[in-house]
C-alpha cells in the first residue's frame, strides 16, 4: 500500500515533535530545583560558543559567572545535558575536599579504542585511579624532586646556552616556544631518561608529538565535541580519529625503553622505573589490566602537562614582569642574592629561599590559570549544605576557577599584577577555595611539586642574565585563543630579550 502526501507529512510532523521533544524535556532541570542560570538553546543548551570556537571556556563561564552575581550554584546545559557551575568556595570545598568520595570522578569519558592514551590518571574513573594515584604518588615527593634536582640544573645550562645564541642573533624569541623547548627537555630527562634535544633541534620530534594534544584544528573541535557528548561514536569512527603517529610513537617509545632497561639492568630511579616496578608488582591495584598502553598513557600524561603547564606560566610570568618593570628589577635582585648566597649554585635550596619569586608565581597562576575549569561528577544523588537542591547521580559540575581568580570580590583589581596578594596574611585571610590553579582535595595534581620547581629554575635561568622588554610585536592587551581548551594567547607571547650588564 502506497502511503499519500497527508500519511508521509504526519509522519514528518509527528518525528520531527519526538525529535523536538527529546532535545527540550530536560530543559527544565533546573528552573524546577529553583538553580538559575542563562537560557538554553536547540540541540546546543549554553555552550554554542564553545561549540564553534568562538569562545574558550574560561571566556564562557566568566561571562556566566558574572551575570550570575549573588547566586552560589549557576545551571548550565551541554546540549541537553544538565551541568552545575560552582560558585560558592565553601560549597566548593565540599565538593572537593568534606564529599571528594561523592565527587572523585571528573566525568570526562574515555574513548579507549580512539584515543587509548586517554587511559590516564587525570581522565580515569576512580576504580582504576584510586590505587593508580596511590602507586605514582611517591615519583612526585620532595626527596625525589632534590634527588633529580642536578638534571633540572643541567637543562637550565642548556637553555642559558642558546639564549646566549640565539639573543645575540635576534632579541625577539617567542617565549611560549622558548619555554616550552625547555620543558619538553626537562621532563624528557627527568621523568624518561631521554634527551630530547628540543632546545637545540627546531624540529624535535618530542615537541612536535607534545603539541598534538593541544591542536586546535577544525577536526580536533570535532573530536573535543564527540569526546564529551558521544564517546561511543568516537570509538566507532576510531579509524578516523585514531592517531597513529602519536600513538605508536608515544607507547612505542615507551614500551622499548622499559624493554631496555629490563634487559640492560639499567636504573635511573625515574618515573619509567616507577611504571616497571608497578608492572612487577602489581599488588593492591584492584584487579586492573596493567598492559603496556595503560602505562605508556601515565607517562604521556605526566608529560603532556608536565611541558604545557609549566611552559605556559613561564611564559605568562614574563609576559607579566615585561609590563612590570620594578617587578622584575626586585625579582631579579632575589634572584642575585639567592644564588650569591648559596656560592653562586642553583640549588633545591637556594629556589626554595626565593619568597618574592614564590609570590610572582602564584599571581601568575592566579592571573592566568591554565585549567580554567575544573570538572567533577556525582556518583551519587547529593543535596548542597545550606540549600534545597539535590542533584541526581552523574550530575556534571563545573567550578570556574579562571572567574573565581578574576572576581574583584575575591582579588581587588583583578586585570593588575599584583604579586603582594600572596603577602602570608593576605593569603591566610582569603578562603582557600578562591585559589584553585592546582585543583584541591585528592584529586589534586600529582605532579604540582615537580611543576613548581620546574617553572621557577627556568625563570631563573632567564631572568638572572636577561631583561624581558615588551616590543612592537608585542600583544598588548592578551587576547585569549578562544579555540583552545587551556588558557593560551590568540599570537603567542613576542618580548625583547636584554642581556643584563653586570655591576
Amino acid at each position: 500500500m502506497t502511503l499519500g502526501f497527508f500519511e508521509v507529512a504526519a509522519g514528518l510532523v509527528v518525528l520531527g515533535l519526538a525529535v523536538y521533544y527529546y532535545f527540550t524535556s530536560n530543559m527544565d532541570f533546573w528552573s524546577s530545583r529553583g538553580v538559575k542560570g542563562p537560557k538554553p538553546v536547540l540541540l546546543f543548551g549554553t555552550t554554542r560558543d564553545l561549540v564553534f570556537g568562538r569562545m574558550s571556556i574560561a571566556q564562557h563561564t566568566t561571562l556566566t559567572y558574572e551575570a550570575f552575581q549573588g547566586q552560589p550554584l549557576v545551571g548550565l546545559f551541554t546540549n541537553q545535558k544538565p551541568i552545575l557551575m560552582v560558585r560558592d568556595p565553601e560549597l566548593i570545598k565540599d565538593v572537593l575536599i568534606k564529599d571528594f568520595s561523592v565527587f572523585s570522578y571528573r566525568g570526562l569519558p574515555i574513548a579507549s579504542k580512539a584515543e587509548p592514551l586517554s587511559q590516564h590518571l587525570f581522565l580515569l574513573e576512580p576504580k582504576r585511579w584510586r590505587p593508580l594515584r596511590q602507586k605514582l604518588s611517591p615519583t612526585f615527593t620532595s626527596g625525589k624532586l632534590k634527588d633529580m634536582f642536578y638534571l633540572l640544573r643541567e637543562c637550565a645550562e642548556h637553555l642559558g646556552s642558546f639564549l646566549e645564541d640565539f639573543v645575540e642573533k635576534n632579541p625577539v624569541i617567542e617565549c611560549r616556544e622558548l619555554a616550552g623547548k625547555f620543558t619538553t627537555d626537562v621532563i624528557g630527562v627527568c621523568a624518561f631518561g631521554l634527551n630530547m634535544n628540543a632546545i637545540a633541534e627546531d624540529d624535535s620530534k618530542f615537541r612536535k608529538i607534545a603539541r598534538k594534544p593541544f591542536d586546535s584544528s577544525t577536526l580536533s573541535l570535532m573530536k573535543n565535541y564527540l569526546r564529551f557528548a558521544a564517546p561511543w561514536l568516537m570509538d566507532l569512527l576510531s579509524p578516523i580519529f585514531y592517531d597513529r603517529e602519536l600513538n605508536d610513537f608515544f607507547i612505542g617509545t615507551i614500551t622499548q625503553t622499559m624493554e631496555y632497561r629490563k634487559k640492560s639492568n639499567v636504573k635511573r630511579n625515574d618515573f619509567i622505573d616507577l611504571l616497571m616496578a608497578i608492572k612487577d608488582d602489581p599488588s593492591k591495584l584492584n584487579d586492573i589490566e596493567l598492559t603496556d598502553t595503560l602505562l605508556a598513557a601515565q607517562a604521556f600524561v605526566f608529560f603532556i602537562a608536565g611541558f604545557e603547564t609549566s611552559s605556559s606560566t613561564i611564559s605568562h610570568t614574563l609576559y607579566e614582569l615585561a609590563q612590570n618593570q620594578p617587578i622584575q628589577d626586585k625579582l631579579r635582585e632575589e634572584i642575585v642574592e639567592g644564588l650569591k648566597s648559596h656560592n653562586g649554585e642553583l640549588t633545591y635550596e637556594s629556589v626554595k629561599s626565593m619568597k618574592y619569586l614564590h609570590k610572582i608565581f602564584c599571581e601568575t597562576l592566579r592571573k592566568y590559570p591554565p585549567l580554567s575549569v575544573l570538572q567533577r561528577c556525582s556518583l551519587e544523588p547529593y543535596t548542597f549544605a545550606g540549600t534545597k537542591v539535590t542533584i541526581p547521580e552523574n550530575t556534571l559540575l563545573w567550578i570556574p576557577a579562571h572567574a573565581i581568580q578574576h572576581d574583584p570580590e575575591n582579588y581587588p583589581e583583578p586585570e593588575k599584577f599584583d604579586p603582594d596578594r600572596f603577602e602570608e596574611e593576605n593569603v591566610k585571610h582569603r578562603h582557600p577555595s578562591l585559589y584553585l590553579p592546582f585543583g584541591d582535595g585528592p584529586r589534586n595534581c600529582i605532579g604540582a611539586r615537580f611543576g613548581i620547581y620546574q617553572t621557577k629554575v627556568g625563570l631563573i635561568q632567564i631572568l638572572k642574565s636577561y631583561k624581558v622588554e615588551v616590543c612592537a610585536e608585542t600583544c598588548i592587551p592578551y587576547v585569549v585563543d578562544p579555540k583552545k581548551f587551556l588558557l593560551t594567547p590568540l599570537d603567542g607571547i613576542k618580548l625583547k630579550f636584554r642581556k643584563v650588564v653586570d655591576k
